[in-house]
């Protein structure tokens, strides 16, 4: 159980070692481009809570009028593990706890918990705060007083703290020091600009242990959020906050989907309840899809890329001893093992690939060989399936004989307008398909001419497949490469999209002389990808 200074808390057997904070309803929203709605918000919140965060710091009530929408409609929320808290500063000089407006809204937010920042940094107390320093102590002590004696946990994130000790470290630490004996529950240490190194970090955190429950809220602005933090935490904390995905204000938060796993797997030190560290890659991708973001490729555990291999000495390696290339089993965070499909893959790459469809394919098999002879041919033409698993899988299903085509366009239009009606811009899209011998015809308007022809094609296919959740279906990413530009407007190009669901991601290609063309090859393998996948799961083997 966790130590608890000042009030009651759930009981619960499971050992945490480090206990999360996360921030991305907060810190995360001040990220460029990033605006939540109090739906999304409640929805992240389910999410983080499903992974199993222990604190969830969920906004600034006297900021907006969304977040105090939001910390009313939280109440009714029945969360397994979470709780809430709500974000605030110390009292404005010159009043006390108890005139301060905005202390008041983090009052009415009624959360468990309550994270209230002060100046630790002597230059911001004179300079920006414009007040004296031991002004600045008293209204450290007097909010977090305040708020103990109204029933909160109080989390004091001392701002500014490690540079504000570099510069004078006897009053960085009075100020953690007014806070702790005011009854603050958790002291955190924040690297406010993120400019500093791990080194200062750790000796910084070392400095300020005498003062209870230590935590560390790191900025990424040089690239060093996630060191930061693991150095604070083998420094001696034992409180972390951080954003999931590491977006936020400038170069964003430190990346709890990076961190956790680390302490975990690496320190063995337990953040999640047993278990919930699989539920990691998952419970990623749905905040970033609450988010409207992409979570990156390249991040570490959790990205698409995370776990890929392309090089075939690579892929040989990590089929005879997974450990050879890959620091950590992929399930253990959730996340899947990628071998992508080139000219340079190898047939042990390829083989893997298959016998996700066919068990019995080897690296000798006839199949494999045959596809290794149709990458390069195809790769030679202009295609590249590294970045287009659906399309392979496709390509894989029809070399074993085990692909049965859903539906077939027999003739498609695309019209665009510019200007349309009314001086607007728009593109109209017609397709007939055919399924089962059976023909529909479906038009769409859309924002362009790609979004109308994928509009106009689910159209057409959903009588035949109302409950395959085409509708769920979208577009997520969408890019166009030239492949070869000495042929200028009539040069060949590659398509390549994203596709999602809400919850799995596949992407798929398509190459021609003509965009939309390309465009409609890439749409089709994405739909009938999505159409195997749902037929798979509910009749296994079927294709």
């Amino acid at each position: 159980m966790l130590p608890y200074r000042g009030g009651m808390r759930r009981v619960t057997d499971e050992r945490i070692d480090i206990e999360i904070l996360d921030t991305t309803l907060r810190d995360g929203a001040q990220g460029e481009g990033i605006s939540f709605s109090v739906q999304d918000k409640l929805a992240a919140v389910r999410a983080l809570d499903e992974l199993g965060i222990s604190w969830i710091e969920a906004g600034n009530p006297g900021s907006n009028p969304k977040d105090m929408e939001f910390f009313r409609l939280a109440g009714s929320l029945s969360l397994k593990r979470a709780r809430l808290c709500a974000f605030g500063s110390t009292r404005k000089k010159g009043i006390t706890p108890g005139e301060d407006p905005f202390l008041k809204t983090l009052l009415d937010a009624s959360t468990e918990g309550a994270v209230i920042f002060g100046k630790s940094w002597d230059l911001h107390v004179t300079e920006v705060l414009g007040v004296s320093l031991e002004e600045n102590l008293a209204m450290i002590a007097e909010t977090v007083a305040f708020l103990k004696d109204r029933g909160r946990l109080v989390i004091y994130d001392a701002e500014h703290y490690f540079d504000g000790w570099t510069a004078n470290p006897e009053y960085a630490l009075k100020t953690l020091e007014a806070a702790f004996e005011a009854g603050a529950d958790r002291i955190v240490l924040c690297d406010t600009n993120g400019g500093n190194f791990p080194d200062t970090i750790a000796e910084g955190v070392k400095a300020a242990l005498p003062f209870g429950w230590v935590g560390i809220h790191a900025h990424n602005d040089a690239d060093m959020a996630s060191a930061c933090s693991i150095a604070a935490v083998r420094a001696g904390c034992r409180h972390l906050q951080g954003t999931l995905l590491g977006f936020g204000e400038r170069c964003g938060n430190a990346a709890l989907a990076s961190i956790i796993p680390s302490l975990e797997l690496k320190l063995n030190l337990r953040c999640l309840p047993p278990g919930n560290l699989e539920r990691l890659t998952e419970a990623s991708r749905k905040v970033a899809e609450i988010a409207n973001v992409l979570a990156s490729d390249n991040m570490p555990y959790i990205g698409a890329h995370a776990f890929s291999h392309k090089a075939g000495m690579h892929a040989d390696g990590i089929l005879k001893m997974r450990h050879s290339f890959e620091h950590i089993d992929p399930r253990l965070v959730g996340n899947d093992r990628h071998f992508l499909m080139s000219e340079i893959g190898g047939r042990a790459a390829i083989a893997e690939r298959a016998r996700k469809i066919d068990p019995s394919i080897t690296k000798d098999h006839p199949v494999t060989e045959a596809l290794a002879t149709q990458l390069k041919t195809l790769e030679a033409e202009g295609w590249q399936f590294e970045g287009a698993d659906g399309s392979f899988e496709l390509l894989v299903r029809r070399e074993l004989g085990k692909y049965k085509p859903l539906f077939k366009i027999d003739a498609y239009r695309v019209v665009s307008e510019h200007p349309g009606g009314d001086g607007i811009s728009c593109c109209y899209a017609w397709a007939k398909v055919w399924v089962d011998g059976q023909q529909e015809i479906a038009a769409a308007e859309g924002q362009g001419p790609v979004n109308a022809l994928d509009r106009a094609l689910r159209k057409a296919l959903n009588p035949f497949f109302y409950n395959f959740d085409l509708d769920k279906v979208r577009l997520s990413d969408y890019k166009v490469r030239v492949i070869d530009g000495k042929d200028a407007t009539a040069a060949k190009v590659r398509v390549l999209i994203e596709s999602t669901d809400g919850v799995h991601t596949w992407s798929t290609i398509g190459v021609s002389e003509d965009i939309i063309d390309a465009s409609r090859a890439a749409l089709v393998d994405s739909i009938e990808y999505k159409l195997i996948s749902v037929i798979e799961r509910r009749f296994k083997g079927l294709f």
